[in-house]
């Protein structure tokens, strides 16, 4: 069947793109109100949820650390931004280290790294300013949608921006908004899924209108936070270049949605096939649409990147993320309403839940990045294996293990990837029958 993306409407080229101007630094325009607001909680429509002004404390004026931050190890953190080019560095300790700064220390070392401050022309005090605002509201309270999960996808970003296969490939500036997207992909997750925040009919669903609800919503206060004080890390690019780089992120930030993953991976799945057919091992992508395309992916790996890296890094991620799963499951529990897969504390497998994802989720992405890339992620390939398998031999053999993967594979690639909502059950299939095969 011939897949045909939905999330790429367009197929102009990056220095043709043409977009009405959006600026990110300018105040906005108070209207006059006739009459005081009889409710003062309410809030002004062009107030962003979630954004609170910067802390007098966390503005930088003067000098710059070395590392961005004040570690509470200098030497420890030093040596752990050693493995900062390397697959699976550990974040934790990075974390740790630099004073719980995980994402303000990654990101900046990266910007350093690839020379983006003196290429783009960014103060290394606006960096830092922008930096640790944007950490501060990533909810340090979430065991696992936090700075340390931020970090951690930019990091993964920067590596697979690395591999031989993509050298020469995007510009500086497609690097820079990849780098850019991945630290502010989760900025203000409220560490509820998107289908809670619809059910419960939050005020962010309310917003945008039930559609990639925390997608948007990461996106608004990211690009929101730009306009504080010497918070403006774009305000030297040209106004096309701040135009291309805006779209760039909005579909990158928008595609880490796991409805968009089948639809994702089938149009990857293509590009793959095409680049087959040609028996080219150069990868050509001369147009936005296919650059954007492979972005995309790009982020969206890191983003499931978790059974890829070391094991003991992936079983505290995969704590944390569970845990995460089962205070929603507390929360729903609570309300009265049906407890989502995976997300009941009580009648949860977390060996069984990881083995499931990396067959039907993780493992098909990845096999197909690392066929466009071949042979840089054979190395990040066989990690996934090998920690598949270990999650294995931690549950015995389920007899209809076989049948369910035939079923699952059948249902997941003959359906039509451009409608969101056979996306929805195909995705909601696996988790059910995953927590079916749970509470057996």
């Amino acid at each position: 069947m011939k897949y045909k993306s939905k999330l790429i409407q367009e197929s102009y080229k990056q220095q043709e793109l043409d977009l009405p101007t959006v600026k990110v630094d300018e105040p906005q325009v108070k209207r006059k109100e006739e009459e005081p607001q009889k409710d003062s909680k309410k809030s002004p429509m062009t107030q962003i949820i979630g954004v609170r002004k910067m802390k007098h404390a966390n503005s930088f004026t003067g000098i710059v650390p070395k590392y961005g931050v004040e570690p509470t190890n200098a030497d420890l953190l030093a040596q752990t931004l050693t493995d900062i080019n390397k697959w699976g560095a550990d974040v934790f300790k990075i974390a740790e280290y630099s004073g719980n700064r995980p994402l303000t220390c990654t990101t900046y070392k990266i910007f350093q790294e690839r020379d983006l401050l003196s290429m783009f022309k960014i103060p290394a005090t606006t960096l830092l300013n922008y930096l640790m605002h944007l950490e501060d509201h990533y909810h340090r309270d979430n065991p696992y949608h936090n700075s340390t999960h931020a970090a951690d996808v930019t990091q993964s970003t920067h590596v697979l921006l690395s591999s031989q296969a993509l050298d020469n490939v995007f510009t500086d500036l497609e690097v820079l908004a990849a780098i850019f997207a991945s630290a502010i992909h989760d900025v203000d997750h409220p560490g509820l899924t998107n289908q809670y925040l619809v059910h419960t009919g939050s005020e962010l669903a309310l917003m945008y209108n039930d559609e990639s609800v925390l997608e948007n919503h990461h996106l608004a206060v990211a690009f929101k936070l730009l306009q504080e004080d010497n918070c403006n890390i774009f305000l030297n690019l040209s106004d096309k270049q701040r135009q291309t780089l805006r779209k760039m992120v909005i579909d990158m930030v928008l595609a880490t949605d796991m409805s968009k993953h089948m639809s994702l991976l089938a149009d990857l799945k293509t590009m793959v096939e095409t680049k087959k057919v040609a028996g080219s091992g150069v990868l050509m992508l001369d147009n936005y649409t296919d650059k954007i395309q492979v972005l995309q992916n790009m982020v969206h790996c890191s983003d499931l990147s978790n059974p890829t890296k070391p094991i003991e890094i992936y079983k505290k991620s995969v704590d944390r993320l569970m845990e995460e799963f089962f205070q929603q499951g507390d929360k729903e529990r609570e309300r009265g309403m049906d407890i989502s897969p995976m997300c009941d504390r009580h009648n949860s497998t977390i060996e069984k839940s990881q083995v499931g994802f990396i067959d039907y989720i993780v493992h098909p992405l990845w096999e197909t990045w690392a066929d466009l890339v071949f042979p840089d992620a054979q190395e990040i390939l066989d990690t996934l294996e090998d920690n598949r398998d270990w999650y294995q031999s931690m549950i015995p053999v389920s007899p209809c293990s076989g049948n369910l993967q035939i079923y699952i594979e059948k249902y997941l690639f003959n359906c039509v990837p451009e409608d969101e909502s056979v996306i929805h059950t195909a995705i909601t299939i696996i988790a059910g029958i995953q927590a079916h095969l749970l509470s057996a």
